[in-house]
């Protein structure tokens, strides 16, 4: 009887190292194209707006759902576990605050891109509706950027693609804020109780390597943040 007692303890553990292991996964991969988003975004009505910008845009979008909709469905099922060890618990948890904050950051560039699509829509000449590298006061540029709508609208107005691209990026949105709300209902984790396994002051106490090196290894893995990130992650 013990050995089967321990047979059983080896493949709960199996399984529960082997669901960390997934979900771990799938948030290292949605954290990528959550940045990949977050940097094609920034050029959302500047001079390097264009369509296949918006087309990037849409293909990351609906990558990051995908991702965000198999791992909050992996994660809510093994935090519901009541067999789970302290320990497991623990890193799910971790798991559990870095997805939701992932989460709630990708929603916001997705309110920011809706925002800015509906204030400074693509014109038919394929103009940039907000030029950059001007001087003068903010202000002026504020108010630049704001007399532009008025001459997009009056010149050429938004076709119907744009507007059928621009509702279904609003039921995008909501749909994501209420995958948040779902998961704060589903699964009661405390962020302010979880705990961090790594020191915040690592990095910045770390002299063996220089910025130029930091940069470098940036660039390196911005080049495989994802797939959808062709346009500015060359």
């Amino acid at each position: 009887m013990p050995i089967q007692n321990n047979k059983v303890g080896n493949e709960a553990c199996i399984n529960s190292l082997k669901i960390r292991e997934e979900c771990w996964s799938v948030v290292e991969a949605l954290n990528k194209v959550v940045a990949c988003y977050r940097h094609l975004a920034v050029s959302v009505g500047g001079s390097s707006d264009s369509k296949r910008l918006r087309d990037e845009l849409r293909r990351t979008r609906e990558r990051a759902q995908e991702l965000a909709l198999s791992n909050r469905n992996k994660l809510t099922a093994a935090l519901r576990d009541k067999q789970l060890t302290k320990g497991d618990r623990m890193e799910l948890e971790r798991l559990w605050v870095q997805f939701s904050s992932g989460l709630e950051l990708f929603h916001t560039d997705m309110c920011k891109v809706y925002e800015l699509g509906l204030s400074v829509p693509l014109s038919a000449g394929n103009q940039p509706a907000i030029q950059t590298g001007n001087t003068g006061s903010t202000s002026a540029i504020a108010s630049r950027a704001l007399s532009v709508q008025n001459i997009t609208h009056s010149e050429s107005p938004p076709n119907n693609k744009e507007k059928l691209e621009d509702n279904e990026l609003e039921k995008e949105i909501l749909k994501v804020d209420q995958m948040i709300t779902d998961m704060e209902l589903k699964v009661n984790v405390l962020r302010w109780t979880v705990e961090a396994t790594a020191n915040m002051n690592d990095e910045l106490d770390s002299t063996d390597v220089s910025s130029t090196a930091l940069l470098s290894m940036d660039e390196k893995e911005s080049r495989n943040c994802c797939n959808g990130c062709s346009l500015l992650c060359l």
